[in-house]
């Protein structure tokens, strides 16, 4: 089903066409529908489309509709010019210091262009991905040139949308670098900027999502599945099937960070089906590829691998260190699981390896301990003090945080004292899987034996 805009988005068209949103007007070139009802509609505003209304003279609405139609694509190409300049533009910021760039921005209006703070706003979530630091940056300047827009110019509703999104990518970036206070801050000021704006939908879901993320890292679950049950009903009624899968993939994470993974499963499967891999197909991967953990975790190994090797053709489409040192350490996890020890030792040796070079010290600390325990289960002593032993360097001088070091400190004096079985190594994995996304919570050295 083919979902309009609202009435008076339509009439506000007539209005103030040079304030219409983007997508409004996308919508407009293809919906004869909706074009017809503004034709058929005169607006509230100006006096001589009202006198024609009593007047009954039909001629003057093709006229009102026809003004504010052409005035409208006029400002739709003008748009169309401005997102054709933003990559030079970034490109050009970009090469210039923090300060130079706030130079920049006072003094040139050329960078005073609203495909610049459309780019910068989207470039700040993706960089975020690979470097989160970078991502906040390029919220913040995408939200220093909103500054300089003309409200009047863009129109007012627009603005804020934009500068909502822009302000929710910041406080992703924060939630990333587990700057929680930050990330509520920068939320507050999203949910404000869109309260301001034009009250689209799309906007509204996209928040909610991206807010969810946050909720879910201060382990306020409910509330994370809340914001994540509307955001997929606003995408799924907006004819978004790709966005609302996106928002199905973050549910199933909060199902499985709360610890309730085998939700997670039905939930994964939906997302599937809504994910388009033409738009985003790193996405796809990333949904199968916690479809194979989530099977695997729950131990159901042999499923696990049917779809793991479904899922190859994706994995080699991403050959990137990050992508290939998770597969290989999910591979030897269900190798484990499957009884091929070998496989799965060597497996988890390349993934340690991997994430070493990569400076990644917790999932390093993570695939480690999945080696503890392939160790302990086979009562290989000696292999696990030479494991214990290398760990605790490397971990002292990389970023992670104290109750982590106290658990990985745990393990090397059992180690030592040859207290670490297969039940002491699992409740120290499962202990630093949970506090991976809490840094707050403390190790409880007392239940584990």
């Amino acid at each position: 089903m083919k979902i309009h805009p609202r009435k008076e988005l339509l009439e506000d068209l007539l209005r103030s066409p040079e304030a219409a949103h983007p997508r409004l007007l996308r919508h407009l070139k293809a919906c004869e529908p909706c074009r017809s009802f503004l034709q058929r509609r005169p607006p509230s505003g100006p006096p001589a489309p009202v006198l024609a209304i009593r007047h009954g003279r039909e001629d003057e609405y093709d006229r009102v509709f026809e003004r504010s139609w052409n005035v409208a694509m006029a400002w739709s190409g003008v748009l169309d010019r401005e997102r054709s300049e933003a990559p030079l533009l970034l490109t050009e910021l970009l090469e210039h210091s923090r300060e130079r760039r706030e130079i920049l921005l006072r003094n040139s209006r050329r960078f005073h262009n609203w495909g610049l703070f459309e780019l910068l706003t989207e470039r700040s979530l993706t960089a975020s991905l690979e470097d989160p630091r970078l991502g906040e940056e390029m919220g913040l300047l995408a939200l220093r040139i909103a500054g300089c827009l003309d409200p009047g110019r863009y129109g007012a509703g627009s603005l804020e949308d934009l500068q909502a999104r822009a302000w929710a990518h910041v406080g992703n970036a924060r939630r990333i670098q587990s700057d929680l206070q930050g990330a509520e801050q920068a939320f507050r000021r999203a949910w404000e900027s869109l309260e301001d704006g034009s009250g689209d939908l799309f906007e509204k879901a996209i928040l909610l999502d991206l807010d969810a993320s946050l909720r879910r890292a201060q382990r306020r679950f409910d509330a994370a599945l809340g914001s994540l049950r509307r955001a997929v009903s606003i995408f799924l009624e907006l004819g978004e099937r790709h966005r609302a899968g996106r928002s199905l993939l973050n549910l199933s994470a909060v199902h499985h960070h709360s610890g309730r993974p085998e939700r997670s499963l039905p939930v994964l499967r939906q997302a599937l089906e809504l994910i388009d891999p033409a738009q985003e197909p790193r996405l796809l991967l990333v949904a199968r590829h916690n479809l194979v953990d989530c099977l695997t975790g729950l131990g159901h190994f042999i499923e696990a691998q049917r779809a793991y090797r479904e899922a190859r053709p994706l994995y080699e489409i991403f050959p990137d260190a990050r992508t290939e040192n998770r597969r290989k350490w999910l591979k030897g996890r269900i190798a484990q699981g499957l009884g091929q020890i070998e496989q799965a030792e060597s497996l988890f040796v390349a993934a340690r390896e991997g994430f070493l070079a990569e400076g990644i010290p917790y999932e390093t600390a993570l695939v480690a301990l999945d080696l503890a325990l392939l160790y302990a289960g086979q009562g290989r002593v000696a292999e696990l003090r030479r494991l214990a032993a290398e760990m605790m360097p490397i971990f002292t001088s990389r970023r992670i945080h104290r109750e982590a070091l106290a658990a990985l400190a745990f393990f090397r004096r059992a180690v030592e004292a040859e207290r670490a079985g297969v039940e002491t190594v699992t409740r120290i994995a499962e202990y630093l899987r949970e506090a991976r996304h809490d840094p707050e919570l403390r190790f409880p050295e007392g239940l584990v034996r």
